[in-house]
């Protein structure tokens, strides 16, 4: 259905091939260390949402770069089958991308910058490319395929045989999607012009440009030698900058880079390096694309990142390639060095602009109190929440019988101390929620008896002497019969009981466990090992248990604001929640989707605050139905969907 959409919504037709050097987007992103994990277990989904890809385009995109791991997350030789979990999250960025008009190049990254590609490499790639193939040649040509980023140490004539016969795997299966072709060594453009003539008529061709190395890379602790100690390095090359060399790079050819940066650290150089690019597009008479440049952040000055993106940038557009930054967030990101990297707050203005993006209004970040219930985990961790465990311990994508959804948490023979992280970006103060009755709650299941496991809260390591410590509950078969059945636990926030810090040493608790700055949330097999046992969990959160009730608030709300219901879908009982800046009257009512008025929850006047209502739909059938807040002339209205 969602494909249907995207096909009537979008001018684009899956018959139209991109046939001379008019390329059909123009400038994007690379979403990086997302779905290049090794196990597709490990990946973070919610890493990036829809709203990310909002925010992309915002800036002007029109097109997401998308790395993926293929080769690691298959089953390996012969067959090579993709993960099925894999191609769910690849279906979701895509619908994400055809409904709002992006076009996502699917890269194959499975590269490993220390290990030659392989002359064998095809075994796999053909394979692969002809699932992935099948899987989307139903799909808008918004979705481009990229056959394998930066082959390296295999020779020009062998890498252009191995494209060739992928192209020709992936017509057998999908005649309608463009692909992405690009040189050995690294795709540069020096290896450009050792590509054949492709008889294909619907690719484009695509290179990267990091050039000069030593400025681009100065910090890169995986180029060889690692170029970790080399660090202000500027750009262009100023003989009064200049930082003295690392004594430890002497007699590599790092040094002999650094002696000669004088003639290649100019923009002079930089444009003749785009330009051999540039001459292959025009005698070629084919698209070309750049689809990595950027400049590693942490050992260069940010002037001279943001000269040297306008200078690669402006020249790449003024020869009429298309391009895609390396990246959107990480090393070589578009916000703000150490940052945790919030589009509303942390972007790098001066890099925006020199990107030609169109720039987001910024504000200045506080951390607010929550005042309002959120899950750290179902089906997938929650917003701006990383989570983290042990593949060989932890599968955050069980589908052995979920308590609810698709997923759940399995954690099975852990040594003592290992961990399940919940990790805040950023960190969130949970002192309203702990102050007005909040509830940590989860589904647990285990057959194992005598299990034990720590849940916790840990805040942060503010300065030397401070200390992440630690609240936390112990789960025992006291709380829980371990009966291979689920089981809902619900811990007040208040009755979590401090622990104690370990930083480097044991450090018994002093009473200084701060609620307003929690970093993050931990299950740990703290007592011991769990070896020959296992434990499954689903549906973590965060929520209020108060029906009905106002929730007192120390930092008042300053404007109205109708919030999603929770859970939902549910049955038969459901949490809404609303704020309001002044005394008024309110009414809150459901009804159903023909617009029959089914219940009011709330009709009467209510001062300044939070408040949550409970809605009980016992009496309900099964469906969609509108919750509808009016209160004076703000009216908002919002989904819920009972589940009988």
């Amino acid at each position: 259905m969602k494909f249907l959409f995207a096909l009537f919504l979008f001018p684009f037709s899956l018959n139209a091939l991109h046939i001379g050097n008019t390329i059909p987007f123009s400038r994007g992103v690379n979403l990086s260390a997302w779905l290049q994990e090794a196990n597709a277990r490990q990946i973070q989904f919610t890493k990036y949402t829809k709203s990310d890809f909002q925010k992309i385009k915002s800036l002007g995109c029109d097109v997401i770069r998308l790395p993926i791991n293929f080769h690691g997350m298959t089953t390996g030789a012969p067959e090579f089958i993709v993960d099925p979990l894999l191609f769910d999250f690849i279906d979701e960025a895509v619908n994400w991308a055809e409904e709002l008009g992006l076009h996502i190049i699917l890269d194959n990254h499975s590269f490993d910058p220390a290990v030659s590609t392989s002359p064998l490499i095809g075994n796999t790639l053909v394979p692969v490319w002809k699932q992935v193939a099948f899987r989307m040649k139903n799909r808008s040509s918004l979705v481009v395929y990229e056959i394998l980023n930066e082959p390296h140490g295999i020779a020009d004539f062998v890498w252009n045989a191995i494209q060739d016969m992928v192209i020709d795997s992936i017509r057998s299966v999908d005649t309608v999607h463009t692909i992405i072709v690009g040189p050995a060594g690294w795709n540069s453009y020096a290896n450009l012009h050792a590509m054949p003539v492709y008889s294909d008529t619907n690719l484009i061709y695509t290179f990267h440009f990091y050039d000069p190395f030593i400025f681009t890379h100065q910090g890169a602790s995986w180029s060889d030698p690692s170029m970790a100690p080399l660090a202000g390095v500027p750009f262009p090359y100023d003989l009064l900058r200049m930082p003295p060399f690392p004594s430890e790079l002497t007699g590599t050819w790092i040094q002999n880079a650094f002696n000669s940066y004088s003639t290649t650290g100019t923009a002079p150089a930089v444009k003749n390096l785009i330009d051999i690019a540039a001459d292959f597009k025009s005698s070629r008479n084919v698209q070309l694309f750049c689809g990595e440049f950027g400049v590693y952040i942490p050992n260069s000055a940010n002037e001279d990142r943001v000269l040297w993106y306008e200078l690669v940038r402006t020249y790449l557009e003024g020869k009429g390639i298309a391009w895609t930054s390396w990246d959107y967030q990480g090393g070589f990101g578009l916000f703000e060095k150490g940052t945790d990297e919030l589009f509303e707050y942390d972007l790098n203005i001066p890099l925006i602009n020199a990107l030609g993006f169109t720039v987001a209004p910024q504000k200045v970040f506080s951390v607010l109190p929550d005042s309002t219930q959120f899950d750290l985990y179902n089906d997938y961790s929650g917003p701006r929440i990383l989570t983290y465990g042990n593949g060989t311990y932890t599968d955050f994508y069980s589908s052995i019988a979920p308590a609810a959804g698709k997923y759940c948490i399995r954690f099975a023979n852990a040594p003592q101390y290992e961990s399940i992280k919940f990790d805040f970006k950023p960190t969130r103060d949970l002192s309203l929620l702990k102050n007005n009755g909040f509830v940590f709650e989860f589904n647990v299941r285990s057959n194992s008896p005598g299990l034990q496991f720590d849940v916790r809260f840990l805040d942060t390591k503010d300065g030397p002497s401070d200390h992440p410590w630690r609240m936390r509950k112990t789960i025992t078969s006291e709380i829980v019969a371990w009966n291979d059945e689920w089981h809902r636990v619900r811990i007040p926030l208040a009755n979590f009981v401090e622990h104690g810090s370990w930083d480097d040493g044991w450090y018994n608790p002093i009473g200084a466990f701060d609620w307003k700055a929690i970093d993050q949330f931990e299950i740990v097999a703290e007592q011991s090992a769990l070896t020959g046992k296992e434990v499954y969990f689903d549906d973590i959160r965060i929520i209020s248990l108060v029906p009905a009730a106002i929730i007192q608030l120390s930092s008042l709300p300053q404007e109205f604001c109708l919030f999603q219901n929770y859970p939902n879908p549910f049955n038969p009982v459901t949490i809404i929640t609303f704020s309001i800046p002044h005394t008024i009257m309110v009414s809150l009512k459901v009804y159903d989707v023909t617009g029959k008025e089914v219940a009011v929850l709330l009709n009467e006047e209510k001062t300044r605050g939070l408040y949550s209502v409970q809605c009980n739909a016992s009496s309900f059938a099964s469906g969609v139905y509108f919750y509808r807040l009016q209160a004076g002339t703000y009216v908002e209205t919002k989904k819920l969907v009972v589940m009988k």
